[in-house]
């Protein structure tokens, strides 16, 4: 086994899968990954570059293209992506160590508002995900897809075990109510998450509204039109940043199906968001599906919010096609943005403070 030559004749260069190798080297033939002297530290830069050719090498039986030698390079590969894996797992634990606690049902109309009415007692409830014995943590609101008229409250998975708060949302239903009720429900539990989520640990400077498809559009309702949380004497700016998944821009079609218009006859009126662009608004990341299998052309209408808030002199605004996605589909990989998108809008307001 010292030498490998002796045993086995292997072909010159071996090709490997994009998967095997390091950024820079998938579909290329490997190259000798050692170098001189025969240290761990050199041994891996040696790989990373590519050079190796020292006699040593030879003496050892890790000569050119012998089997010892791959071996090697799969060895010393594995010990990189496994020190990277601890890293991870130490990030990972960090938010392990936190216990969560979850509050049901808190109903986010104050007083006899609520119990007046049946059904909005009922819907118009949230759940509350927040890390316990922990200071100033952030807070995601999360509001439910379903096109307004059908869904209820939830806290995504991909959202627990970061850290972070997640406030699931309910809210009242077409045809039960009409517009602008939803979106009144919609402001009235985030003006009680901005009232009430210090006495959680959390910090109110650090709240992020989000949702899917008719949750993105209410969460782009309310941040831009500031008239609705203007009622709870709350500046819409106040709320850090707005990633909408897949929402609509231009009126709800829901919105115009009540007003007996169909669903590809586009409105944009006050209940449109692209209504309110405008330059002072909070930071916005707009997340939708592939264009070709988007719902009613919801990327060509979050383009154009894009574009118009650009137009108005708003600098924060972002816009993320993920293709080979649907409408329904594209949730799983919009996730891992939003987190991002928090973490690093928590690090800026923490900088400035």
């Amino acid at each position: 086994l010292m030498n490998g030559n002796a045993l086995f004749r292997s072909p010159p260069l071996i090709r490997v899968s994009a998967g095997m190798l390091p950024e820079g080297h998938a579909g290329s033939r490997i190259k000798p990954p050692f170098g001189a002297p025969i240290t761990p530290f050199q041994s891996m830069q040696a790989w990373q570059t590519g050079c190796c050719d020292h006699p040593a090498m030879f003496r050892y039986g890790i000569g050119k293209n012998t089997p010892l030698r791959i071996a090697c390079i799969f060895l010393l590969y594995s010990m990189k992506k496994m020190a990277f894996l601890f890293l991870l797992l130490c990030t990972t634990c960090v938010h392990a160590q936190l216990q969560y606690a979850t509050e049901s049902g808190v109903h986010y109309y104050e007083g006899s508002i609520g119990e007046q009415d049946q059904y909005m007692a009922s819907q118009c409830v949230l759940d509350i995900y927040y890390p316990k014995d922990a200071k100033q943590f952030a807070t995601i609101i999360w509001f439910h897809g379903g096109g307004i008229t059908s869904g209820e409250k939830e806290i995504p998975k991909a959202l627990m075990d970061k850290g972070y708060a997640v406030i699931g949302v309910g809210y009242r239903l077409s045809p039960k109510v009409k517009a602008p009720a939803y979106m009144e429900d919609a402001a009235a539990a985030t003006a009680w998450v901005f009232r009430n989520i210090s006495k959680y640990g959390g910090n109110p400077d650090l709240i992020f509204v989000s949702g899917h498809s008719a949750g993105g559009y209410l969460g782009m309702m309310i941040t831009l039109d500031k008239r609705y949380l203007a009622k709870y004497d709350i500046d819409a700016n106040r709320i850090a940043s707005l990633i909408p998944f897949s929402g609509q821009a231009i009126t709800h079609f829901t919105i115009r199906r009540e007003k007996g218009i169909k669903e590809t006859q586009p409105t944009i009126d006050e209940y449109a968001p692209l209504y309110f662009v405008r330059a002072d608004a909070p930071p916005i990341l707009l997340i939708t599906g592939d264009r070709d299998m988007e719902l009613y052309g919801r990327y060509e209408e979050n383009a154009y919010l894009f574009r118009m808030l650009k137009l108005v002199g708003h600098t924060r605004t972002r816009l993320y096609e993920l293709q080979g996605f649907d409408h329904g589909g594209m949730r799983d990989p919009a996730f891992p943005l939003l987190l991002k998108e928090v973490k690093a809008v928590v690090k800026e307001i923490s900088a400035v403070k």
